[in-house]
């Protein structure tokens, strides 16, 4: 290539690069702290994790019970992928479910008290197929079609991304309303504006949010629902197996759950493995395996893993004292950190978050745990409203009481340094 030649090349790519903006905006973000270089894992992430040869104390894991290094489920597994194979080879529809997933169906539509249950590779996969699928439009032929295309949806603010993104061919305004975070008598306000015009309506929420570890005043939320006979979708994905019991906070809103219409579980947080589901009504849950979509064109989750789920799930019914445990530990931390009077998010939930504020100081506050050898996940905006930053930690069943006093023993270090 003569020196023209590689010029026009040079000048065409610089171009390119422009005009699509990637590079710019990989090299901003990196240097405002909205992103960091992804770290490689070389071993199995539990209470610690490793970087290479470098071992740090991770309270960002979200299997919080880290049963997936537990002898017993490894030999399930194991025992599991000689019987099932490691993959299904092809769709539900085109050559049948697997009867390790339809087992852990069962289990689950047993759990939430639902007529059926369908499972999907991961939770977001779930959201976004039931939404695609609640307003879908099908004409098969003459005698066989629906038409859900006027369904309206009303989430809480705060609901996780995938429910948002599911929902954003919906014109706001118009099918897609918003209440304010867990308040009932918001969502009564805008159900009683919209259910004039409107017979089809789906109010989407969470059991417990991420961020922040709030709880939603579920029975309160339901109630409101049934008044304006509007359908109800819980994203029970950070709740799962872990409240519900009457000897365990929150028992009242989550025995209030069983009245939703659906229920959708994560498999990642309690059970610790990929995966999730909806469970509901049979006809609509039926319907799911062609109108949602994510399942009917995507990979479903492994025979083996989806029948350690169920082996999971039985073990902590069969086993309560392993959630009871790590609640309890979870209660104290949190009263360690109010003990140190740092501003802690109001509910005691098993999800602890120490507000920051200020974005900026929030990153270093991240950095300064990186190099003390600690991986402590830190919330910014665009995830938090600006300079309402904060840091989540989530206890996990096997963290030592060294790790625990090395987090808090640092995080004083840094309340005094950074003044939040």
């Amino acid at each position: 290539m003569n020196k023209y030649d590689l010029a026009m090349k040079n000048s065409l790519q610089t171009a390119e690069k422009e005009l699509w903006g990637f590079e710019e905006f990989v090299e901003s973000a990196l240097d405002e702290g909205f992103f960091h270089e992804l770290l490689t894992t070389t071993k199995p992430v539990g209470p610690t994790i490793c970087y290479e040869d470098k071992e740090m104390i991770n309270f960002a894991s979200i299997n919080i019970l880290d049963l997936h290094q537990e002898k017993d489920v490894l030999n399930h597994f194991h025992a599991a992928c000689g019987t099932y194979g490691l993959t299904t080879g092809g769709s539900r529809v085109t050559q049948g479910v697997c009867e390790a997933h339809l087992t852990m169906e069962n289990e689950l539509s047993h759990i939430t008290g639902k007529e059926r249950t369908i499972s999907f590779a991961s939770g977001l996969l779930a959201n976004v197929g039931f939404i695609n699928a609640m307003t879908s439009k099908f004409n098969f032929s003459p005698t066989c079609n629906i038409n859900n295309s006027d369904t309206v949806f009303i989430l809480d603010r705060d609901c996780h991304w995938s429910l948002w993104k599911a929902a954003s061919h919906l014109e706001f305004g118009k099918q897609l309303f918003a209440f304010r975070h867990n308040k009932a008598e918001d969502l009564e306000r805008v159900l009683a504006k919209v259910s004039q015009k409107h017979e089809k309506i789906v109010v989407v929420f969470e059991s417990v949010y991420s961020a922040d570890g709030s709880i939603a005043p579920i029975g309160q939320i339901l109630d409101t629902c049934e008044k304006y006979n509007a359908l109800s979708y819980v994203d029970d994905a950070n709740g799962f197996l872990i409240y519900g019991p009457e000897n365990r906070l929150f028992a009242e809103e989550f025995a209030a759950m069983r009245r939703a219409t659906f229920v959708m579980v994560s498999f990642s947080k309690s059970i610790g493995l990929e995966g999730g589901a909806i469970a509901g009504p049979k006809e609509y849950i039926h319907a799911f395996e062609v109108l949602s979509g994510t399942s009917l064109f995507t990979a479903a989750i492994q025979p083996p893993t989806a029948s350690t789920i169920h082996y999971i799930m039985k073990k902590l019914q069969n086993q309560p004292e392993i959630m009871d445990d790590y609640l309890k530990r979870s209660l104290a931390l949190r009263q360690r950190l109010e003990e140190k009077n740092f501003m802690l998010s109001p509910v005691p939930s098993y999800i602890t978050s120490v507000l920051i504020g200020n974005d900026e100081k929030a990153v270093h506050v991240y950095d300064a745990f990186l190099q003390a050898g600690l991986i402590v996940p830190m919330f910014r905006y665009p995830a938090v409203k600006p300079d309402h930053a904060l840091i989540r930690i989530m206890l996990n069943a096997h963290h030592k009481a060294e790790h625990i006093d090395k987090l808090i023993s640092v995080l004083e270090h840094l309340k005094f340094k950074y003044q939040f």
